[in-house]
């Protein structure tokens, strides 16, 4: 007969797991509702108690009372602030139930944290102080659930004591939420009068609260459906990685993030499109005969096929879709703006390539949901944008699938998480545009011209002399039989850029449409110099990404501001003191010098000598 102990065990392993987050302005008391439930529920030690009282006692607590937020509010820096800045997560259980709280930040300049604590949930409470109602950051994380496809709210109204556990308070919060959220798609929002430093409606009804007849916050969270319809979708199986312990032996490793799949069945594997069967499905040392989504498992080919980590192994006869340009709704997390054209790396579950912003549609009003233009994303922005990649990946939908709907975009040089997103579709255009081959390749005119083909890109701030560099070197190149283009950043704007101004946005712009420009002409086979300022790292990166190796050579002409503000050869920098130049490189924008330039140039020598210098660094790369 099973000991109790083990009986125990049985019943816990038994139970679902739901996990949930708590979201919602400041200092709404989530972290204190949090330490309510875990110490209600029984999920702290005896000693964890007597600590909490100590810590409650020191940090100054009234009376007896316990400060159930320092259960929750482990670093440092939130004690001192009292408030939430990391994702903070609990693990307790009931008799019904075992769980997986997410603590998220309330303060606005945390929202990219509350994204991470929601990615995985299946349920918010969304918190609301009985005193404020709903606030701006009540409503930005109630969209921000709706964006990341939760689909279940309980609205805690807290601190009723506070309000006197008035009714009619209760109810105008309640009314003002519904209203809000009218067109977001959530199944059901359960409204809940709660005070989590009593504890009221929490674990136990409240006598304060005699005309509320709904569950308490525990009892909601016991019943609540959550059931995925996953297994009941198609079969997709991103590769992590492909498993190859000795030569005998070839598997692909990974996570299911829909449907199923069982020995036998035929497989696609995208975007290659080969068709292969399973021929098995491990699982460590075990052999499964099916695997179901959100099981990891490896497996096993009927025969070798051109498969590699960021693939997507799906049912053969009902595959995904693939694409290179989407609508998508974007989620900006970092304080550096983003901007239209603007390079970024894209990592869709296992898929990583490049990735920039087309379009900005809209971005949203929080408050309204209405959409407005903007020119660029700045931190907690919400838009909807367009993202065109520089290679196809396998998606869906994130209403379908959120595994495969879901990415982030990341700095390419910082390294740093800038944006989540959710794929709404891919653009129609993507699909009914396609690469036509061509007879002549870029070698043959290379050939047919006698040199190969490349840019000088000349960078430097205004005045600099790049200009004059660039022209004596083409004056050079020419003569030696050399076919070559300038393109100088003021001819430029007299024509194909003449709608652009000098914001950071359309400065990002100005440059992507130079780079695609030099780099049709290097595939023309010619030799190619440009002559502008581009000031950001980025864009020049972006730039140097077009081309191959060896097709690019950066050259710097560092010339310190002060040498180039005497020069001021077009009174550009007198205007800019005065203030009749806004956003003027040097003055009241930033120069982003480059730390790795294939040429520096230092214009305190005779240009003679630097056309020579210039000319001995590049010549080997003509021929």
């Amino acid at each position: 007969m099973a000991s109790e102990l083990e009986q125990y065990i049985e019943q816990q392993a038994a139970l679902d797991t739901l996990r949930f987050i708590t979201c919602g302005s400041i200092d709404d008391g989530k972290s204190t509702l949090i330490g309510r439930l875990l110490y209600e529920t029984q999920a702290l030690f005896d000693d964890q108690v007597e600590s909490l009282k100590s810590d409650s006692k020191r940090v100054g607590t009234q009376g007896n009372n316990i400060d159930f937020a320092l259960l929750v509010d482990g670093l440092s820096a939130e004690r001192e602030q009292g408030i939430t800045i990391d994702v903070a997560y609990r693990f307790f259980n009931s008799d019904k139930r075992k769980f997986i709280v997410a603590d998220t930040p309330g303060h606005e300049q945390y929202t990219r944290n509350m994204i991470t604590g929601a990615s995985t949930a299946g349920l918010a409470i969304i918190l609301v102080d009985a005193t404020q109602g709903i606030l701006t950051q009540t409503r930005r994380h109630a969209y921000l659930c709706h964006l990341v496809g939760i689909k279940n709210i309980v609205l805690a109204v807290n601190k009723m004591d506070r309000v006197d556990y008035d009714q009619s308070s209760f109810q105008r919060i309640t009314e003002d939420f519904t209203a809000f959220t009218e067109t977001l798609d959530f199944s059901h929002i359960t409204a809940i009068p709660v005070c989590a430093l009593d504890g009221a409606n929490v674990v136990q009804r409240s006598r304060e609260t005699k005309w509320y007849k709904g569950p308490t916050l525990l009892g909601c969270l016991e019943t609540v459906d959550v059931s995925s319809a996953l297994n009941a979708r198609p079969f997709r199986f991103p590769v992590q990685w492909v498993n190859r312990p000795h030569s005998d032996y070839r598997g692909y490793s990974g996570t299911v993030a829909s449907g199923s799949v069982a020995v036998g069945d035929k497989i696609r594997a995208l975007p290659s499109g080969e068709i292969a069967q399973i021929s098995g499905i491990d699982l460590y040392q075990t052999q499964l005969e099916r695997a179901g989504a959100d099981q990891a498992v490896t497996l096993v080919l009927d025969r070798e096929i051109d498969i590699s980590r960021g693939d997507v192994i799906v049912e053969a006869s009902d595959p995904c879709e693939v694409s290179d340009q989407f609508e998508v709704d974007l989620v900006w997390m970092a304080r550096d703006s983003g901007y239209v054209g603007r390079p970024y790396k894209i990592k869709l579950n296992t898929q990583e390539c490049s990735a920039n912003l087309t379009r900005i549609k809209q971005v949203l009003n929080i408050n309204t949901l209405d959409g407005g233009s903007a020119t660029h994303l700045g931190l907690n922005d919400i838009a909807r944008v367009q993202l065109s990649l520089d290679s196809p990946v396998v998606f869906e939908e994130f209403t379908n699938n959120q595994t495969l709907g879901s990415f982030i975009l990341i700095d390419k040089a910082t390294k740093q998480t800038v944006a989540a997103g959710m794929i709404r579709h891919a653009l129609r255009r993507s699909q009914n545009i396609h690469t036509q081959a061509v007879s002549i390749s870029k070698a043959q005119r290379q050939t047919l011209n006698g040199h190969k083909s490349f840019v000088v890109w000349f960078t430097g701030i205004s005045g600099s002399g790049k200009s004059t560099l660039a022209n004596e070197l083409e004056k050079l190149l020419h003569a030696r039989g050399i076919k070559t283009y300038l393109l100088d950043g003021d001819n430029i704007r007299h024509g194909i850029n003449k709608d652009l101004g000098f914001t950071e946005a359309d400065r990002v712009e100005n440059i992507r449409r130079v780079a695609e420009i030099a780099k049709l002409m290097v595939d023309a086979g010619v030799v190619v110099l440009t002559a502008f300022i581009s000031p950001f790292a980025a864009e020049r990166r972006f730039a140097r990404e077009l081309f191959g190796d060896g097709e690019f050579i950066e050259v710097f002409v560092d010339t310190p501001l002060d040498v180039a503000e005497q020069r001021d050869p077009k009174g550009l920098y007198k205007k800019a003191r005065a203030g009749e130049i806004p956003n003027f490189t040097g003055i009241n924008s930033p120069y982003e010098a480059p730390e790795a330039a294939e040429v520096r140039l230092s214009t305190d020598v005779p240009l003679e000598d630097c056309v020579t210098q210039l000319f001995e660094q590049i010549k080997d790369s003509m021929y």
